[in-house]
């Protein structure tokens, strides 16, 4: 399948997508502090790949990956897209990779979410990112788990 879209206006397409604040960006706050899953800080320009939360105590780093833009397996199919979006696809998958091979070098735990993942469940998301949590130590204070107790 060809591209049909000039360079300019590939450029004006590619300006409009959001790369912060997402829906699904935002929903997963939303969760994760209703939990009480707080002290999180938001795009963390000092860390590798610019995670979308970090719990710098803990060193957990959290990532949002749009299903089109990182390529989800379930759902991208490369031979049903133009050499345009193959190569783009694949050199941020290698991106992500190396940003998780930063992360963990430097001793930090990855979680990796997929935003139709979490549109669907996002109890789920919220479920991954505690279970990485507690696996570098923390532990729930007593008001996050009267807060978990309560629902």
């Amino acid at each position: 399948m060809p591209d049909t879209m000039t360079p300019e206006a590939r450029s004006q397409v590619m300006r409009a997508v959001r790369s912060r604040d997402t829906r699904p960006e935002l929903l997963l706050r939303r969760h994760l502090w209703a939990a009480g899953l707080r002290g999180y800080r938001v795009h963390v320009k000092w860390l590798p790949g610019t995670p979308d939360l970090a719990y710098g105590r803990w060193k957990v780093a959290v990532f949002v990956d749009g299903t089109f833009w990182h390529g989800d397996p379930r759902r991208w199919h490369p031979e049903r897209a133009s050499d345009y979006w193959r190569e783009k696809i694949a050199r941020n998958q290698l991106r992500d990779a190396s940003t998780n091979a930063a992360l963990v070098d430097s001793g930090w735990v990855v979680v990796r979410i997929w935003d139709t993942d979490l549109l669907r469940r996002p109890a789920a998301a919220v479920e991954e990112v505690r279970v990485a949590l507690s696996s570098v130590g923390w532990t729930p204070s007593l008001a996050q788990a009267v807060t978990a107790v309560g629902r």
